[in-house]
């Protein structure tokens, strides 16, 4: 069976990588809490985003539904020819509120997976202390918290436990870190307010409160993984906890990750593009990270770092039908035959097959 087939027995997904091209210009992409909300840069200068803070974006649209929801879905709709995609079976796992006795009980009743596309698709480490578990058993069944019953108590407890831990997983989709590709500047300004926002104030004053990037480019890697999809439930029988639908909506939401996330102290951030690349099988056709190093724009000028950089790979000025082919034929063929299974642009939507390769 293709890999690119999803049923009710095969998850459909591929394996595949991607590489994000984030474009900065005077923002913050991800502050640093551990230095003022500075934001993230390393030793050698280099600026970070990390995983976390990426991750965030596409949560926060899931959970938010906004205006746009509704086409987002219907984009993976169409592409994938499936059925209606629900709203109940796209909940966000993590979120602020969240009720850790209603969800335990989700996990329990088999709910968990089909609710959180989070959890399906970045994986969950949703813990629970043994002693809390059995203290909200014997909550919702007073019966046992009898001394005659705390041997059944133990028992049903420790079970209990034991499906919590089976229900822990990685996930199907893995986000390294993004890095700049030269040395960032910051800058820090003071901001004012007009209104006092202390009592006893006229008007507010920040120092040093507003630290942005000049201009930068990032870019930040991706790896989809299906054996993430499968898990062996307490009979070692394979179960499907991840569906190719649930990783096509990731994919359109990378664009969007930051246009439906508006903030004050990043303006100006924009995946400008966004690689993704299937593999032609399973047990993977080609080498990611050769794949994706070839992918990463290279600085024309390293030591100017407020200074505009082409988001292409080296050698390219444009990114069109012409030069996506191009760079496929020159580092992804191999004796004459593409090692890939299919190409996609998610931001310009372009697409190009192993069988339409020009």
């Amino acid at each position: 069976m293709s890999q690119n087939t999803e049923s009710k027995n095969n998850h459909g997904i591929p394996r595949a990588c991607g590489l994000l091209v984030i474009e900065v210009e005077n923002s913050n992409p991800n502050g640093d809490p551990d230095r003022d909300s500075d934001p993230r840069q390393r030793p050698d200068g280099l600026g970070e985003i990390s995983p976390v803070s990426f991750k965030r974006k596409p949560r926060d649209i899931v959970d938010t539904k906004p205006s746009e929801w509704g086409e987002l879905k219907k984009q993976v709709e169409e592409y994938l020819q499936s059925g209606p995609l629900e709203d109940a079976d796209f909940q966000i796992l993590e979120r602020r509120g969240r009720n850790r006795e209603t969800i335990e009980m989700e996990v329990y009743s088999g709910k968990f997976i089909e609710k959180y596309w989070d959890a399906r698709v970045f994986g969950n480490t949703f813990l629970e202390k043994g002693e809390d578990i059995k203290n909200r058993l014997a909550k919702r069944d007073p019966a046992l918290a009898k001394n005659e019953n705390k041997k059944q108590l133990e028992e049903q407890a420790a079970d209990l436990e034991k499906q919590m831990r089976r229900n822990i997983k990685a996930g199907v989709v893995q986000f390294g870190m993004g890095l700049s590709i030269k040395p960032i500047n910051i800058r820090r300004n003071s901001q004012t307010n007009k209104s006092g926002v202390e009592e006893g104030t006229e008007q507010g004053f920040a120092p040093l409160g507003y630290r942005f990037v000049p201009r930068a480019t990032y870019t930040m890697p991706f790896f989809v993984n299906p054996a993430g999809a499968v898990v062996r439930d307490a009979d070692g029988k394979a179960k499907i906890v991840c569906w190719k639908r649930d990783v096509e909506l990731l994919l359109r939401l990378i664009p969007q990750a930051y246009p439906l996330n508006p903030s004050s102290i990043r303006p100006m951030v924009r995946v400008v593009l966004a690689h993704y690349l299937e593999h032609d099988n399973l047990l993977g056709s080609f080498p990611d990270l050769e794949a994706l190093r070839k992918l990463t724009p290279a600085a024309k000028q390293p030591k100017e770092p407020d200074v505009a950089e082409l988001p292409y790979p080296p050698g390219f000025e444009a990114w069109a039908d012409t030069d996506a082919n191009s760079f496929l034929r020159t580092h992804l063929m191999n004796n004459g035959a593409p090692r890939f299974a299919r190409y996609r642009e998610l931001v310009s939507g372009m697409e190009i097959t192993r069988d339409k390769l020009k």
